[in-house]
């Protein structure tokens, strides 16, 4: 009897045994994947190449836009230069090719002396591109002169408006201020200068003076005045 009891209680102390072993946690596997900062997770290769993908990004190695405007890398500057500038690096300037050449020429011009007696011969230089620039030269020196025993006839004060030239036929049309005036004798001297200076050029055939455009009788009321005068031969 006391042996059953014996057995008995060592079965109970081998059950309770076996019950406590049974209640131990079991151990955790190795984690595959663990949260955090500084902590590599592994993911499979398929899914990290799409990541890759996804998160980088591509740029145009060629052409960049910047707020709108596109620009190349590659691209050179225009050939073209600035308005006005060849490709050369020259300038074009339109007037070299429709300048005039001009030409000079010494010219003789009459003028008085201080006292009025007579006529004096000098010469003057013109520059002229045109025959009515020639003409319009040879009447600005019968009202100047450098020397100071010469007297121009024609005063500065006289304005030359127009000049005409046609067949051998010269036109001179001007105004007269009161001013400018001489007497008889300076009138006479006066006339006598224009017709020497402008019948020195070998196409001018006769000369025609006007004062405003009218044909009047005398230059300044004291000799009459011809229309036209014509070369003496």
């Amino acid at each position: 009897m006391n042996k059953k009891l014996w057995i008995a209680a060592l079965l109970v102390t081998v059950m309770a045994v076996a019950a406590g072993c049974g209640s131990k946690p079991t151990a955790a596997p190795a984690p595959s994947q663990t949260q955090g900062a500084g902590t590599e997770v592994n993911v499979p290769e398929d899914q990290n190449s799409e990541n890759e993908t996804n998160d980088t990004e591509i740029t145009d190695p060629v052409t960049v836009e910047t707020e709108g405007t596109t620009s190349t890398p590659d691209s050179t500057p225009s050939s073209s230069g600035s308005e006005g500038t060849t490709s050369s690096g020259g300038t074009s300037t339109e007037s070299n090719s429709t300048s005039q050449s001009t030409e000079q020429k010494t010219i003789n011009v009459f003028y008085t002396d201080p006292e009025e007696l007579e006529v004096h011969e000098a010469t003057a230089s013109i520059s002229y591109a045109t025959d009515d620039d020639k003409y319009k030269e040879a009447f600005a020196a019968l009202q100047q002169t450098s020397d100071d025993k010469l007297v121009p006839l024609w005063a500065k004060e006289i304005e030359l408006k127009s000049v005409k030239f046609d067949a051998g036929a010269l036109t001179l049309d001007i105004h007269m201020p009161d001013t400018a005036r001489l007497g008889a004798g300076g009138e006479a001297y006066a006339i006598d200068a224009l017709k020497k200076t402008f019948f020195q050029f070998d196409e001018v055939k006769s000369l025609d003076l006007l004062v405003d455009g009218q044909q009047s009788e005398s230059l300044m009321g004291h000799v009459d005045l011809e229309h036209p005068m014509t070369r003496s031969e």
